[in-house]
This record gives C-alpha cells, sequence and structure tokens, in this order.
C-alpha cells in the first residue's frame, strides 16, 4: 500500500467504526432518486502527507490524476466559474444554462484586492509573499466569503490554503468543511499536493508537508457497502510523481504532471453521487 492507502484505510474504518450516524436530522442531499443522502462521520480529522517521501495517491482503486490536475488549474490558474473552461463534467450538475457555477471557486481566487504594494487577486497575493515575504504568516487563500454565498451553486468544501516557510520547506494546510471519502477524498489530497508542488517550485523552496484538516469527514449510506469492498483491497506502492521544471506559475499545463509506475486496484463498482 502506499502512505495515503494507510492514512485512507485508517480514515475510513475510525468513520465507520466510530462515527455517528445523522440519520436523525433533515438533511440537504438527495440521491438521484430523491431519496435523503444520510452519512456516518467524524468531526476534526487531521491527515498529515510528507511530499519529501512519496506523492500521496492512492492504489485501492485509481485516482483520475490528470483530471484532478485540471480541475485544479481551472480554479487556480484559469480561475474561472465556468464549466466550458474545464475538460471533465464533474460540475455540470452545479452549473446552469450558461455554464457558470456561480461567484464560487475560480470566481473567488481571481477577485482583486488593494494592497500597499499594489493589486493583487488572492493567487498572486500567495506568489507575492512566498518571493518576498516569506517569513509572514499570513500567506494564505479563502473561498468561503459570506458577502458572494448566496451567489454560489454550491458553497466551496475545500475553502483555505495556509501557507508557510520553514527553512528553505514550504509547507501547507488545507482546510475543508466537508468531504466525501469515496468520491472526492484523494481527488482534493493529490490536487492540493500538486499545488503544493507548483508554489514550492516557481518561489525555490522544497515541497514539505500537506496538512489536511477535515472538519465533517463522512461516508454516505449508499456508499458505505463499496467503501468496505475497497478497504479488501491489497494496494500497490505509490508511484512516481514527476513534474516539469517551469518558473512560472501560469506556464504550467496538465500535461507538465505524470505519475509514473502508477499500478491500482480494479474496482469497477458504479460511485452514485449525492446532490
Amino acid at each position: 500500500m502506499s502512505k495515503a492507502d494507510e492514512i485512507y484505510r485508517a480514515t475510513c474504518l475510525d468513520i465507520l467504526e466510530n462515527g455517528v450516524w445523522d440519520t436523525d436530522q433533515e438533511v440537504r442531499p438527495r440521491w438521484e432518486d430523491g431519496t435523503p443522502a444520510h452519512t456516518v462521520k467524524k468531526f476534526g480529522v487531521v491527515n498529515r502527507y510528507d511530499l519529501r517521501e512519496e506523492f500521496p495517491v492512492m492504489t485501492l482503486r485509481r485516482t483520475a490524476f490528470q483530471s484532478c490536475v485540471d480541475e485544479l488549474l481551472w480554479i487556480w490558474q484559469k480561475k474561472s466559474n465556468n464549466v466550458k473552461d474545464l475538460s471533465s463534467h464533474i460540475w455540470d450538475s452545479w452549473a446552469d444554462e450558461s455554464g457558470s457555477i456561480g461567484k464560487a471557486y475560480g470566481y473567488q481566487l481571481g477577485k482583486k484586492y488593494q494592497f500597499p504594494e499594489g493589486e493583487f487577486d488572492q493567487v498572486d497575493r500567495v506568489l507575492y509573499d512566498l518571493k518576498h515575504n516569506p517569513a509572514s504568516r499570513r500567506i494564505l487563500t479563502n473561498l468561503y466569503n459570506f458577502e458572494d454565498l448566496h451567489e454560489m451553486h454550491l458553497y466551496p468544501c475545500a475553502y483555505s490554503m495556509t501557507f508557510n516557510v520553514s527553512g528553505n520547506t514550504l509547507n501547507a494546510i488545507l482546510n475543508q468543511r466537508s468531504q466525501d471519502m469515496l468520491t472526492a477524498n484523494n481527488w482534493n489530497v493529490c490536487q492540493y499536493a500538486v499545488l503544493l508542488h507548483m508554489m514550492a517550485k516557481v518561489s525555490g523552496f522544497e515541497a514539505g508537508e500537506l496538512v489536511h484538516v477535515i472538519a465533517d469527514c463522512h461516508i454516505y449510506d449508499r456508499h458505505v457497502p463499496l467503501v468496505k469492498k475497497m478497504l479488501e483491497q491489497p494496494g500497490f506502492s505509490a508511484p512516481k510523481f514527476v513534474m516539469e521544471e517551469k518558473d512560472n506559475f501560469y506556464d504550467y499545463c496538465a500535461k507538465d504532471f505524470r505519475l509514473e509506475g502508477y499500478e491500482f486496484c480494479p474496482f469497477g463498482e458504479k460511485i452514485p453521487v449525492a446532490i
């Protein structure tokens, strides 16, 4: 197993064995047939991934690496909130007739703010501070803008990244209000591991530790048998992460990242998604 597999397995087992069900509550998500989508959850899960050891992709089933990188760049590089700028269809359920998901994700990162040093959006402010103020304890982004929440088609799940330089190492904390463990956990981990590698490379640092903090870490009721089956898989060692050498954050594209020798267990079950 990869270390990401071990962390994923331990988290899921903890939820299944010690989690709390919300079946006695009214819930917003619904299955395609209209049935309420209930969950079993743990509160305040913290998982740590040292990117100097290995890239945190799970092998218990395949993570669509290129698609998750494409979505990351859609949000952080294109700063788009329109699914027409995205190669996959994962956001289609939340898009309107024009393709917009409202004032969410990339829209928030692209908003301009005035600082004493000039005008920046959130991404460019991070890049500026990593180069000019690396000792700062204020290098972070936040997508959870209360002023715009009513105009977001989905409130941001992974909503904040905090970057911190220790010596020559760039570490980061990913804060997430809600995490669907089966469909999205390793997807998000891989995305923000790539982002940390990118930020470190263009700022002259080594990528260090990604700390993933999840407030509501859950497994949906219809996912429980699928998760149990997946956890029985043996897994493989982690593949090698390869990233092209570039100096400008905005010069990267999805094909500049790859996993060499990525082996994963077969898992052909259809996974329903709660909306």
